[in-house]
């Protein structure tokens, strides 16, 4: 199990996507002194079933939502990017805006969602934010010369230390979430326009955190797939 990073950036696809992947590791850090930051990539515009919904009134709705979950786990800001639900692109727009996020918050661990699945279905902006969350972190928040007109506006290049996916087939790291779980429940119940009934929320994620736990032998964990990531070489000497 890892120790508390001082800094954690979370890049999470849609409003709830935290809260289910790492909202008891979020709240473990925070209550042991970590300074937790979202990047939260789309709108979440698209996430309902009922054709009368108004998207730009659904925008609103979850941009609430997320911020009482984030409030409830202890998150230190939230960054909305505001890109449309399911139009994600892996490109230079959106890697800029991760690497931005990076250098400016410079986490040592930064947390998404694992865009390697060889087993069903995941979400587009699941597989491209995870994706582009990687590329940002290696090598293009590291090196000097990727967005360098981040520099000229005082943007230091930033080397993370370390990556956690969440959703990985197959996870190696475990967190201990047991003294948490209460607070990974209501911050993912704060979600009503996606969950409904708090108390179904309640069971499945105890259901699926005891599943995790078991592997480490507590009574709730949360599993990721963890990186290690490359240090920032020397500047050659001329």
């Amino acid at each position: 199990m890892a120790d508390n990073p001082k800094v954690a950036l979370v890049c999470t696809p849609h409003p709830d996507d935290a809260e289910g992947g790492c909202g008891g590791t979020i709240a473990k850090w925070v209550k042991q002194g970590t300074k937790v930051v979202y990047l939260l990539t789309t709108n979440g515009e698209k996430g309902s079933a009922n054709l009368e919904m108004d998207p730009r009134e659904l925008v609103e709705i979850r941009k609430k939502e997320q911020m009482e979950a984030a409030r409830i786990l202890g998150v230190h800001e939230v960054i909305m990017l505001g890109h449309p639900d399911s139009e994600l692109e892996d490109d230079k727009q959106f890697r800029g805006e991760v690497v931005r996020a990076i250098r400016q918050h410079k986490p040592e661990v930064v947390l998404t969602t694992d865009p390697f699945r060889r087993y069903g279905f995941q979400h587009r902006d699941h597989r491209v934010t995870g994706q582009v969350t990687l590329d940002a972190v290696y090598p293009f928040a590291r090196d000097n010369l990727n967005f360098s007109e981040q520099f000229k506006e005082g943007l230091a290049p930033h080397n993370v230390s370390e990556v956690y996916l969440w959703g990985a087939e197959d996870p190696d790291t475990f967190i201990d979430i047991t003294d948490v779980i209460d607070l990974k429940a209501q911050a993912l119940a704060a979600h009503v326009s996606q969950m409904g009934d708090p108390a179904k929320v309640n069971e499945r994620v105890r259901n699926m955190s005891k599943r995790w736990g078991e592997r480490i032998r507590v009574e709730y964990a949360e599993a990721f797939r963890r990186l290690g990531t490359r240090p920032m070489p020397p500047a050659p000497r001329g």
